[in-house]
């Protein structure tokens, strides 16, 4: 192709100059462009825009080297410092953006997936020390599934949230023991199970086959893919080689030339994630056949109870093992059936659930009429696998979808401050929905959301028709009263699959859904018979009943009276609404007593946090217990928890007028736990 551009130098009255060719007066081309401050860049040109491939300098040192858009560093590239930090990959608007690998000057590498700037999505992180990070990032900082090995060899795979362990996870010392448990801001918190070293230990593979098999965890390979998005066009269009020297400078100053300590994880590792592992070695014992159940509390050890594994199964274990082959093969092949069908259901559950509530949140609001709760009100539609005109194809099997007064549970929604598009996110995202094991003895089947905000129960027939029956007084109750403890209801479906099997479901808000760890459940009933727990059914996840509630409330008086006139309130609802099985479902929450501060995990340093007590000890303790009985009110801390109303959630914070009408936590007397 013949190039009609003409070659020429042309220097500017503030002392830039450009050699390279012309189209009419602008840069079009190939040519050099020299900033009266030292800058250059030598490449192509369009319409007097750095578009294309070329090299751009710093008067401090700095280079970056590939492709450019519309005077932005996009597309892909390597950029060096003076100090010799290394990028290299892909770019967007002047940002890391994409698949790239970064060399920081002190030594530590990440490799993985950026946005605008940021690491986010799936990575490896190499300290200098050797220490390595693989997995999630969001917004900086790890967040989500991943592994850290930390230089002293101790491993932990499990899950992160803001820089710090967050849920549940496995720990592995690097003298072979090992803990499984929960963590809450980075601490250890809630129960869990410590096998010392050289003692009989659970198979991990489900932990490993969990974390290679989510997509979120993988990390990219280290070859640079570009994305039609890192090929989008740029916008923004300078009028002048004088705008096109100052908005250089600028990328020069505020965003390439930064200095590498600031984003630099080990500088900033008390927010974003530990140097060390902060665990404490591991406590090496000679009981190798010994297992210790604990509890913790922000990190303090309140409770700890010995497991003895015997390593010689009973004969009777024996001669059962040897006949169990065939019933343990038909309930692989049942449980693969039923897994199939949980599979099925979610997808329809999400598939129906995204079609309804995208039909009706562009309907206009209006105040509910009587009859939206008739049985015309009804949304119906048929979702072949092959798709419709108005289906999309899927994956599931052919299915018919009923859903319930749409208008009605549309205000419910709104009435519980919940937005549509983060309720569909929420429940028909990316991410399946989990199942979750029955609390109850009703035999239904639980799934709840990803982000935890949401349940999903099957009904039985005659418990549709009775939540459809006290529809329109609990839509008047809760409408009239903002700090009802009813359940939240968000919507009611039917799925119909081939051959006639009807199942329907009702979508419940989880109160359980909370920044703070949960560390005891109850199911009230206000009752005594039957009311209690078995210990050897007692886990990190059992809900607790009635008899096993040892604390007594001390609460102000003012809002005692609010509390129990909001339950009297609800109960004589539900009474009028002729139901008589219910019950209140409590939830408490645990702060590390203060006087055992210094007990919890050194900040900066792996030390020995707690020696393990002999054999002798711990079968005259039988277990170690701190926490002693009555809460009291005290004056809410800003700084330990976020005061924002969580999701779906309505009603005034916890307030106490004795102590001057101010926002308050429960705490146990004495600990300030």
């Amino acid at each position: 192709m013949e190039d009609n551009g003409r070659f020429e130098e042309k220097s500017f009255t503030n002392g830039d100059v450009y050699i390279g060719k012309f189209k009419g007066i602008l840069p079009h081309g190939n040519g050099k462009y020299t900033w009266s401050d030292g800058s250059v860049y030598e490449g192509d040109w369009i319409d007097g825009k750095m578009t294309g491939k070329g090299i751009l300098i710093w008067p401090s040192g700095a280079k970056y080297e590939g492709e450019f858009s519309g005077s932005y560093l996009h597309g892909h590239g390597t950029f060096t410092k003076s100090n010799g930090c290394v990028y290299t990959g892909g770019w967007r608007m002047n940002a890391h953006h994409g698949i790239g690998r970064k060399a920081y000057s002190n030594s530590d590498i990440y490799e993985g997936l950026w946005k605008e700037g940021i690491r986010e999505g799936s990575g490896k992180f190499t300290w200098n020390d050797g220490s390595i990070y693989i997995g999630n990032w969001k917004k900086g900082k790890i967040d989500g599934r991943g592994i850290m090995k930390w230089f002293n060899g101790d491993v932990f795979d499990g899950c992160w949230l803001n820089g710090l362990r967050q849920g549940s996870g496995v720990y592995r010392f690097s003298d072979g023991g090992l803990y499984i448990g929960t963590w809450s801001k980075g601490l250890k918190d809630g129960k869990g199970t410590f096998y010392p070293s050289g003692s009989k230990q659970p198979s991990l593979k489900k932990w490993c086959t969990n974390l290679h098999s989510d997509e979120n965890c993988k990390v990219p390979n280290s070859r640079f893919n570009r994305s039609l998005s890192e090929k989008a066009r740029a916008s923004g269009r300078s009028k002048s080689s004088r705008h096109l020297s100052q908005s250089t400078s600028l990328l020069d100053e505020n965003h390439v030339i930064q200095n590498p300590a600031d984003d630099c994880i080990c500088r900033d590792s008390s927010s974003a994630l530990p140097r060390t592992s902060n665990e404490g070695q591991s406590e090496v014992s000679v009981m190798s056949n010994m297992v210790f159940e604990r509890e913790y509390m922000q990190g303090v050890l309140i409770v700890e109870r010995l497991r003895e594994c015997s390593e010689k199964p009973h004969n009777k274990n024996k001669r059962q093992s040897k006949f169990s082959m065939k019933q343990v093969k038909k309930s692989s092949f049942i449980g693969t059936i039923q897994n199939r069908r949980s599979y099925y259901l979610k997808l329809n559950l999400q598939l129906g659930i995204r079609y309804t509530v995208g039909k009706i949140t562009p309907v206009p609001a209006r105040e509910v009429r009587s009859s939206d709760f008739g049985e015309r009100a009804r949304i119906r539609m048929y979702f072949p696998k092959e798709g419709s005109q108005l289906t999309p194809p899927h994956c599931s099997v052919d299915f018919y979808w009923k859903d319930y007064c749409p208008m009605v549970f549309r205000n419910l929604r709104e009435m519980f401050k919940l937005d549509a598009a983060e309720y569909m996110m929420s429940i028909c995202g990316d991410c399946a929905l989990k199942d979750i094991s029955s609390p109850g003895k009703s035999g239904s089947i639980f799934f709840i959301s990803q982000d935890d905000k949401f349940v999903i129960k099957t009904l039985k027939k005659y418990e549709l028709k009775v939540l459809l029956n006290m529809l329109p007084k609990y839509y008047h109750h809760v409408g009239s009263y903002e700090n009802t403890l009813i359940t939240k209801f968000f919507g009611i479906h039917r799925i119909t699959l081939r051959g006639g099997k009807k199942v329907r479901f009702v979508v419940m808000g989880n109160m359980f859904c909370t920044e703070l760890h949960i560390h005891r459940r109850y199911d009230l009933k206000g009752s005594s018979q039957g009311r209690y727990t078995s210990q050897d059914k007692i886990n990190s996840n059992t809900t607790l009943k009635d008899l096993d509630l040892k604390y007594e409330f001390h609460m102000d008086k003012k809002l005692r009276e609010s509390l129990f006139k909001q339950i009297s309130l609800d109960c004589k609802f539900l009474e009028s609404q002729h139901i008589i099985d219910y019950s209140l479902l409590l939830g408490l929450h645990f702060r590390a007593p203060e006087n055992l501060k210094a007990l919890v995990e050194p900040p900066g340093s792996i030390q020995r946090q707690f020696s393990l007590p002999s054999a002798d000890d711990i079968l005259k303790q039988g277990e170690q217990l701190i926490i002693p009985k009555g809460l009291l009110l005290v004056a809410h801390e800003p700084s330990f928890v976020n005061a924002t109303p969580g999701p779906h959630i309505r009603g005034n914070t916890l307030r106490a007028y004795s102590i001057g009408n101010k926002e308050v936590d429960l705490l146990l007397p004495g600990t300030a736990r």
